[in-house]
């Protein structure tokens, strides 16, 4: 483990979980960079998704601090809110991948359950020791649209939408009061971690929040997840594998308009409320794929179609949700927040990072990037 407590005063030390992951680096730089009078700290267990290169850019900055921890170990957790006076945690560390859940659903439960639940008995014990006790602090948990479940594909070539330029391809979405129906080994955890963090507040009183997000993409995502994994093998002419025949349907948010949400929030959302954050923009795993295809081979200097062989249809996912959209009007309405990135836009911004940061890919895929903590860290 390693750590230095600051001697210099901050207004708040926020906690965040998961923070050398993929939308937690983003939530940690855009915290550490836009507020200089608070003190971050970054816990990360820093297992295979968790990258400290994610964030070269900040680890000097005086308000920054990584702490290498087990979300699960509790004593340690009670020692960190001490040591740094912790007044609110933004808890995104979560194991994430779906097809990983199926094959291992024990993993899942440890660090999405009782990690989650280590933290709130931590926060609990701390902030009720001190003389104000809840008073201005916040415990803020990132969950995900897969706890509600699937959606109907009633209009499975779309239409019209009123909130996008895409199309839409139902009729339902996903609202803050979805009954819960997650069918995937990992969004059950999160669902349970869910209601954890809900019941803390309704037993003890704790200021919490709960935000439920659509798919993320964007610079530093591990090259498990569908848009670099596709990115990385069409620069390398490795087969594209697509679930059935690719017509399940996600709504897709570009990961710094995620951390944007967050930051608002965090500051502004109502305790014990919650919010979901969705980019009203909907693709078929298929088109999605497609338009990718189009954008690397185009940026590549490659023909139009010439990676299009690479698609290569595979047995689906046992239990594979059909649709999912979010319907994020609340956190509009009541906090004035809205994508700020059209798909396009975002895919030209997410496939050219991938393209100009090759050896960040390279590092990732051989497995290099985890030397990255014992070099600057170890000194090793």
């Amino acid at each position: 483990m390693f750590y230095i407590v600051q001697a210099m005063p901050y207004k708040r030390h926020i906690l965040v979980t998961g923070g050398a992951g993929f939308i937690g680096s983003h939530v940690v730089r855009l915290f550490t960079n836009k507020y200089d009078d608070y003190q971050i700290i970054n816990l990360d267990k820093l297992t295979y998704a968790g990258n400290l290169a994610n964030l070269k850019d900040i680890e000097n900055k005086p308000n920054y601090t990584f702490v290498k921890a087990d979300i699960c170990d509790f004593e340690t957790i009670c020692r960190l809110m001490e040591e740094f006076q912790v007044d609110g945690i933004i808890h995104l560390a979560a194991e994430s991948h779906v097809d990983r859940s199926i094959k291992d659903p024990f993993t899942f439960a440890r660090t999405n359950v009782m990690g989650t639940l280590s933290l709130l008995q931590a926060a609990k014990l701390y902030w009720e020791s001190k003389k104000e006790g809840y008073e201005g602090k916040r415990f803020y948990h990132i969950s995900t649209d897969e706890v509600y479940g699937a959606l109907e594909l009633t209009h499975p070539e779309g239409v019209k939408s009123a909130h996008s330029t895409h199309p839409v391809y139902g009729d339902d979405f996903f609202h803050e009061s979805t009954k819960y129906a997650p069918h995937s080994p990992y969004s059950a955890s999160k669902a349970s971690s869910d209601h954890f963090v809900r019941a803390f507040h309704d037993t003890y009183g704790m200021p919490t929040l709960v935000t439920n997000c659509s798919n993320n993409y964007g610079p530093y995502q591990f090259p498990e997840k569908l848009i670099p994994l596709f990115i990385n093998n069409i620069r390398h002419r490795k087969p594209l594998p697509v679930y059935g025949k690719g017509e399940n349907v996600r709504d897709w948010l570009y990961v710094e308009d995620h951390a944007r949400a967050i930051d608002l929030i965090f500051h502004q959302g109502r305790i014990a409320d919650t919010y979901n954050i969705g980019g009203f923009n909907e693709w078929k795993n298929i088109d999605l794929i497609k338009v990718i295809i189009k954008t690397v081979d185009r940026l590549l200097g490659h023909p139009e179609g010439y990676s299009s062989d690479l698609i290569t249809y595979v047995t689906d996912r046992k239990g594979h949700d059909m649709r999912y959209a979010i319907d994020s009007s609340k956190l509009h309405e009541e906090l004035g927040w809205e994508p700020s990135l059209q798909f396009e836009e975002g895919i030209e911004k997410t496939v050219r990072w991938y393209l100009d940061n090759q050896e960040w890919m390279d590092n990732v895929t051989s497995g290099d990037y985890q030397k990255y903590y014992e070099e600057m860290y170890l000194g090793r």
